[in-house]
């Protein structure tokens, strides 16, 4: 995974920072880009594993038919109210299809650890409620830019 900051590298996130956030954040906003080159923006619940971004995507979405097209995705995880506690990453690369899509719970060795996770963080069970409508995106970044607003001094520092 390629870093790719330039400019506010002091406000970056170190790697484990990076870690531990994406690994607590619930919600990401995962972007797309349609037929006609317009982009497409969701919301979208998943996992990260330390390595990858898992998406737990419906398969009759515009998000899985841009993706079909063109496999190309950025997604930002954020979090803060104010100013100084805004942090967040965008994370960009290319989605792979993992696993039987429809998901309807075949074996999948791949999938056991990212079903794990993602069970026990949004559904306190040790096991994924398959309803045969969505289905896994792996994420790999290739690129990732982050951000912590924590880490400005604050106004009267300055």
């Amino acid at each position: 995974m390629a870093v790719t900051q330039r400019r506010g590298r002091r406000i970056m996130m170190t790697p484990a920072e990076l870690d531990s956030f994406l690994t607590a954040a619930r919600t990401c906003r995962v972007a797309t880009t349609g037929p006609d080159g317009r982009p497409h923006v969701s919301a979208l619940w998943y996992v990260w594993d330390g390595q990858a971004l898992w998406l737990y995507s419906l398969t009759r979405s515009r998000r899985w038919a841009d993706l079909r097209r063109d496999p190309r995705l950025a997604v930002v995880v954020d979090d803060g109210r104010e100013y100084g506690e805004l942090r967040g990453a965008e994370l960009s690369g290319t989605a792979v299809p993992v696993g039987e899509a429809p998901r309807r719970g075949a074996a999948c060795d791949e999938l056991a650890a990212p079903e794990r996770l993602f069970a026990a963080k949004y559904f306190g069970l040790d096991a994924v409620p398959h309803d045969g409508r969505h289905a896994w995106l792996r994420l790999v970044p290739e690129t990732v830019a982050s951000w912590d607003f924590r880490k400005l001094p604050a106004v009267g520092d300055r």
